[in-house]
């Protein structure tokens, strides 16, 4: 069943795969761009150095100018594109050095000249700058702390906004009088443009106050970088301008088009599973909040009956395949080493242990997860039984955060490498009859 439930999470993964999304786009007849003089193409995030090849494919010599900026080793050669591999999450000095160069496409591109975006999760760490005062240190230690608090991605995004000359919709600002088209790969749930890639080129209704406020919910204010906070709090008295709000000018030439995200991998990971004859049931793309409550609205639906009313205690025999996306987040406290998939296995299998019919995995569509190269791990009910004959106490590991270790030694993790793409995170659960 372990080997089922990775086909089944391929077979996602395989529907959101970067290139067949933006083929797909421009073979539709309304996505036509003979209107404009020249175009300058920047791509970000972890599915950028696909979409970029084949948009560099399709466009050929149309494109004038261009950078991609890429997680480390996810990057190659382009004919007319610059590759640049950056620090992810953790910002890094080749993501400053890029985010140079795309402002300097986005000063280049004239009044009828487009500026072709294609972004995907990860274009937050990426896309790394930071106000004048403070330094790339500082920018590392507010990442940390921001990714290590428990705040959701959208809090995140909301400080990461009110810190950058680029999100928050100034990257479109600075585009501007150019036309700017994205085509985005969403790793946020709702897919909300505000905060998928902190809204590079979308509006942004936060404000400095809520950045700040982002801090004090997470007790951050001590403990984040003095400059950053001086600089949010220069923003809520006026001094500094904030980010682009929905009724600027500049998005009058800005077109946001979502060509994949959470769903269309959860599509294919059901087809697939209808394929190998499972009674499927695609129960959520908005699982969100603390893994501990998301591990718990996993283990109600496997026990109920009736979830979200439908009926999954089927009268037949077939097996059940239940599918579940989204995001969860993790307040790390320990020093072990992992990610939310690995950490969220890891806490099911102690709740599912005992259980004979059931088969759960857990993992990111990108294909790694914190700073491991597994995308997540697949337990079943006699995971804690067979880690304990093998001395591993799980209960430790969850509490140290090394679920990682956890499942590396049990022969559990799911690794994949780089998948190219991203649109969060997929969790399958079979069950016998």
């Amino acid at each position: 069943m372990k080997q089922k439930a990775l086909q089944i999470f391929l077979a996602g993964v395989d529907n959101v795969l970067p290139n067949k999304l933006v083929n797909k786009v421009f073979s539709r007849k309304d996505f036509q761009l003979d209107k404009f003089n020249n175009i300058y193409l920047l791509a970000f995030g972890k599915a950028s150095f696909l979409m970029a090849k084949e948009a560099e494919n399709i466009l050929g010599e149309r494109i004038v100018d261009g950078v991609v900026i890429t997680t480390y080793g996810n990057g190659g050669k382009l004919d007319k594109l610059k590759v640049i591999e950056a620090g992810h999450p953790i910002p890094d000095n080749n993501g400053l050095k890029a985010t140079k160069l795309v402002l300097n496409i986005a000063d280049k591109a004239q009044e009828n000249d487009l500026v072709l975006c294609l972004i995907s999760g990860g274009s937050s760490a990426l896309l790394a700058d930071y106000p004048t005062d403070a330094t790339i240190n500082d920018l590392k230690k507010a990442s940390e702390l921001l990714i290590n608090s428990g705040a959701s991605i959208s809090e995140i995004n909301c400080v990461r906004k009110h810190l950058s000359s680029v999100k928050g919709g100034q990257l479109a600002k600075a585009i501007y009088p150019a036309s700017t088209i994205s085509l985005i790969l969403s790793d946020v749930v709702g897919d909300k443009l505000d905060v998928i890639a902190s809204g590079i080129t979308a509006p942004d209704c936060t404000t400095f106050s809520d950045a700040i406020q982002v801090l004090k919910k997470y007790n951050l204010i001590e403990t984040f970088p003095s400059v950053f906070i001086n600089h949010l709090r220069k923003g809520m008295a006026g001094i500094i301008d904030e980010t682009a709000k929905p009724d600027d000018i500049v998005f009058n030439k800005v077109e946001n088009l979502i060509i994949g995200s959470n769903k269309i991998a959860l599509d294919g990971a059901a087809e697939k599973a209808k394929e190998l004859g499972f009674e499927t049931y695609l129960i959520t793309d908005r699982l969100e909040g603390d893994y501990k409550y998301v591990a718990d609205f996993i283990f109600k639906t496997i026990n109920s009956k009736k979830p979200k009313d439908i009926v999954i205690k089927s009268d037949n025999k077939k097996p059940r395949c239940l599918l579940f996306g989204g995001e969860s987040t993790v307040y790390v406290s320990g020093n072990g080493r992992g990610g939310r998939n690995q950490h969220l296995a890891l806490y099911l299998a102690i709740k599912i242990n005992g259980a004979e019919n059931v088969t759960i995995l857990c993992a990111g569509t990108d294909g790694l997860e914190g700073q491991t190269d597994a995308a997540g791990a697949v337990i079943d009910g006699f995971t804690v039984s067979h880690s304990i004959k093998n001395n591993l106490q799980p209960d430790d590991y969850l509490l140290n955060f090394d679920s990682y270790n956890f499942f590396d030694k049990l022969g559990d993790s799911v690794k994949i490498g780089n998948s190219g793409t991203n649109v969060m995170d997929l969790t399958v659960v079979l069950i016998n009859e």
